[in-house]
């Protein structure tokens, strides 16, 4: 009994180095197969339409009702002390900080980092990408390179328009619906957000994120056994993994932004 527990141990420690490992020399594969891109930009172009435009309406409609609860729920909080006139700086500060990046990432991983995952593991269980190899094209650098750095552009944009637009909503109940004062909820908002703690930061975050979730997405897919079920459960991996990474980061980034 515990030699087999030993010996489960042991081989599940070497897998996870292994994999530790394979996916850190994959990832500077992907980044030294980047540099043709330059002569290619149409390639990105059209994964940033494909992965950012199409995760625009979600990331849209959830920053807006987020947005809805922030003003609910800080009127609410903010009002027993008096200081409702606060609003605009607690749902600029909330959005800008950490949730615009924070949930633009996990909407992100769910919907774009899926279909990526799927896409490419399509491609390997239909030999696709064995087939562009026997041509002499590096899928590396015509398939996943692209698409990398695609995610990694999108993703500070649509974590932008998610904090731009949850302002709005957090505007229209607040002033429109509960009655704060209009200018005193600007005011406030412009007072107090500051462009390189706030802004930036947040920014970063979303740029580390767009890193993470589309590297891992990628990785998946380039990985998967070229069967139903192994792109299927690479997909969930992805979800899981890309979900728990952000996490993570955002913990890590905050302690080092806002030590």
């Amino acid at each position: 009994m515990i030699v087999n527990t030993i010996s489960n141990l042991g081989r599940w420690v070497r897998e996870s180095v292994s994999g530790i490992g394979f996916a850190t020399r994959t990832f500077f594969t992907l980044v030294g197969s980047s540099g043709g891109l330059l002569r290619r930009l149409r390639l990105v172009t059209d994964q940033i339409h494909f992965i950012g435009n199409y995760s625009l309406v979600i990331i849209a409609v959830s920053g807006l009702f987020v947005g809805f609860v922030l003003g609910l729920q800080g009127y609410y909080t903010l009002n027993k002390y008096g200081s409702e006139q606060a609003l605009g700086l607690l749902v600029a500060l909330s959005l800008t900080r950490e949730l615009g990046p924070v949930v633009t990432a996990l909407l992100f991983a769910g919907r774009a980092g899926t279909s990526l995952t799927a896409e490419i593991g399509l491609m390997k269980a239909g030999e696709q990408l064995s087939a562009m190899e026997m041509m002499a094209i590096d899928p590396m650098q015509r398939i996943i390179a692209p698409r990398f750095w695609a995610g990694v552009i999108a993703m500070p944009i649509l974590a932008a328009i998610f904090s731009a637009v949850g302002i709005l909503g957090g505007y229209i109940v607040g002033v429109r619906m509960i009655g704060v004062d209009e200018g005193a909820f600007w005011s406030q908002m412009q007072a107090g957000v500051d462009v390189w703690n706030d802004i930036v930061n947040g920014v970063l975050k979303s740029v580390v994120f767009g890193f993470a979730v589309t590297f891992i997405a990628l990785y998946q897919g380039y990985e998967a056994k070229p069967t139903p079920e192994g792109v299927a459960r690479a997909t969930t991996r992805t979800v899981v993994i890309a979900s728990l990474s952000v996490l993570w980061l955002d913990f890590l980034l905050t302690a080092l932004m806002f030590n």
